[in-house]
Order: structure tokens, then sequence, then C-alpha cells
């Protein structure tokens, strides 16, 4: 993988995207006393995942690995016990996990193969999340996690969008999108002890800008796929 040839492979618009975001989160950090030099650097990473991930390239999943890290030691400052088991148990696994699936699923060298949801994936997803929700519901309880509700519910959309990055679904976009509204809530919350959490905030306003990019483009990106596959698909049952 080669970021530079990422980079380049991005249109006019992701770039716009990614950059403004990048422009907003830094520029909080300066403005704002006392900035909390992580959660920048955190927050900087996160938004250049997305981008990636938005655009179906292996490159995101990568880089999710490496916030996903970064994004526990962060909830790990502030007690939010969730978010890091979250992030640094589930979401960094989940993307490498990811990672290796698109590139044995890859439509072109810099984006998947976008794949259909069955019932029956939609029935074990469904069973898998409302499993792993209780059981991290007395986790983090047990560990007197600050905001146990907000971060629990940040568990289930969490689960939900990363299986579904894992299964090439553009509805991990759309779970993604409602955990960074729930994540939005969390670090307001955080943010009224400690105003160096605001790009924390502006990160997650961004990451929910991109993530429903994200699906817009994923949607596009399927029916462009299908429009070139399915031919070639009939034109092999016919050639039996």
């Amino acid at each position: 993988m080669n970021i530079i040839k990422s980079i380049r492979n991005l249109t006019r618009l992701e770039r716009v995207i990614w950059l403004g975001s990048m422009a907003v989160i830094f520029i909080s950090a300066v403005i704002f006393p006392e900035p909390d030099w992580l959660s920048v650097i955190t927050s900087l990473v996160g938004a250049t995942a997305l981008i990636f991930v938005g655009k179906g390239d292996p490159m995101g999943q990568l880089i999710t690995i490496i916030f996903g890290i970064l994004y526990a030691v962060v909830s790990w400052k502030l007690c939010y016990y969730g978010e890091m088991i979250t992030y640094l148990g589930m979401t960094a696994p989940t993307a490498l996990w990811a990672l290796i699936t698109w590139f044995k699923n890859p439509y072109s060298k810099r984006e998947v193969r976008v794949a259909d949801m069955t019932p029956k994936r939609w029935m074990l997803l469904i069973t898998a999340t409302v499993v792993a929700t209780v059981i991290m519901f007395y986790v983090l309880r047990y560990f007197g996690t600050a905001n146990l509700v907000v971060s629990t519910v940040s568990i289930t959309t969490s689960f939900m969008a990363s299986m579904l990055t894992v299964l090439r679904s553009p509805y991990y976009a759309l779970f993604y999108s409602a955990n960074d509204i729930v994540l939005i809530i969390l670090w307001v919350l955080a943010l009224m002890t400690d105003i160096g959490y605001l790009p924390m905030v502006l990160c997650f306003v961004v990451f929910l800008i991109n993530d429903i990019y994200g699906f817009c483009n994923w949607r596009r990106i399927k029916k462009h796929q299908k429009e070139y596959i399915e031919p070639i698909i009939e034109w092999a049952r016919n050639n039996r």
C-alpha cells in the first residue's frame, strides 16, 4: 500500500472534505487554550482514516488500526473505559480483519468490492450485537465507566459499524454516523469539565460529515460496480 498513491486517487471533493476536516480540527486546537495534543493528533488520524474508508480504499482500514490505538489511550485518560475497550479490543482488531477481507475481495487496486447484506447476515449480526452489548454493559459497570448508558450505546453502534465494514456493506457508514452522534454527546460531557477536549467534539462532528459522505459514495460505488460486474456474471452463466 502507498499512501501517496491513495491520496492522488482522491477526487477533488474528497480532498476538500479531507483537508477541510483537518483544518477545522487543527484550528480549534490553536484557538482554544490548553488543547490536549494527543486528542488533536488522534482526531487528525481519524479524519484521514475515514476519507479512505469512504473511498473503499484498504488504506483506510490500516489507518483505522492506528486511530483505534490512539483513541483508546485518550479514552483511558478520561476514564471512558467503554470507549477504550471498544476501540482497543474491537475497532482496531476488526479493522485488521476488514483489511484482510478487503484485500481478498478487490474490485480494483484501491477499491474494495461492495457486497450485499442478506437477511441471514442481518439476523446473525443483530444477534451478535445484542450479545456483545449485554456483556459489555456489565463489564463497563464493573469498572465504573463514566456515562455508562452513553458508553453502552456507543458499543452497540460501533460493533454494528465495525462488522459491516468487514462484510463490505455501505450500511457501515450509517451506523458509524449514529455512533458519531453518540460520541459527540459523550465528549461534550467531557468538554464541560475541560475545554481541552474541544478537538474531540469537533473530531466527531467532522467524522459525522465524513460518514454521511461515505454512505453516499459507497452507494454510488455499489451501483457502478454492478453495472460492470453483473453483465460479466451473466455472460459467464450463458457460456458454461
